[in-house]
């Protein structure tokens, strides 16, 4: 058997997230469709990480394995045929046959993007949140520091997994927010996310830069542990796997 790594580019609008699920178009199901059709053979990748309905992805890393020894360069342009064109293998290649793309990975970036302005851009407008109000992003930048290292982040997991999920500590590696224009780009480095975390981190550093969280407000959230003081969860289409790290 080869153990093949595929790194994945798309653009989540049409998508029910990463996870193949029955009666909605997701990303695995696409990737999977197409390699069935390549290889006469049923397969099953393995992602990275899970992207939620409307996320995107820079460059999601998957593997799978088959029974087929194909020149590399001739299957990833297969798949590109096949794929929608919203969905592109933007790299290929063969990897030992105990690599796992989710439990070798030592930590994501997710890149948050909020446009800052009243005037929407027609090219990118799957790609941020829009915040007409004026936000203070050194401040934002000041409070976003606080959730540096490892604590628990179980104020900023999504609802919905608080009766499933047990362990809620993660570190963040990094985190970083600049402007560049009238664009705010908040970037996250961790060994893990929780269900929204990313974009209840977001969400929350929108209210205290627009004035609406008193400052210290990060702390106090962090230490709560109490989803109902987290600002509210900012849109999927401002989220993007930006990169996942091995190593």
């Amino acid at each position: 058997m080869h153990n093949i790594q595929i790194t994945i580019s798309y653009d989540g609008t049409r998508y029910a997230g990463w996870q193949i699920q029955k009666n909605a178009n997701t990303i695995q199901g696409e990737v999977e469709k197409a390699l069935k059709k390549i290889l006469k053979e049923k397969v099953r990748i393995i992602g990275a990480g899970r992207t939620d309905s409307g996320v995107h992805a820079k460059a999601q890393v998957a593997n799978f394995r088959t029974k087929k020894d194909l020149p590399l360069t001739k299957l990833q342009a297969a798949l590109n045929s096949n794929l929608p064109k919203d969905i592109s293998v933007i790299n290929i290649k063969k990897v030992t046959s105990k690599f796992h793309s989710q439990y070798d990975a030592k930590s994501k970036v997710y890149r948050y993007t909020i446009l800052n302005g009243r005037v929407e851009d027609p090219f990118l407008l799957n790609y941020y949140y829009k915040v007409p109000y004026k936000l203070d992003a050194a401040l934002m930048r000041k409070e976003a520091n606080t959730l540096l290292g490892k604590h628990d982040f179980k104020s900023f997991q999504a609802r919905s997994a608080f009766s499933s999920l047990k362990n809620t500590v993660r570190t963040i590696k990094r985190i970083s927010i600049k402007r560049e224009k009238e664009f705010i780009y908040i970037d996250t480095e961790a060994n893990g996310f929780l269900h929204n975390m990313v974009r209840n981190i977001a969400g929350t550093l929108i209210e205290i830069g627009r004035g609406y969280l008193p400052q210290g407000s990060m702390r106090k959230i962090l230490r709560s542990k109490d989803r109902r003081k987290v600002g509210p969860t900012a849109p999927a289409k401002g989220l993007t796997l930006m990169k996942v790290l091995y190593g």
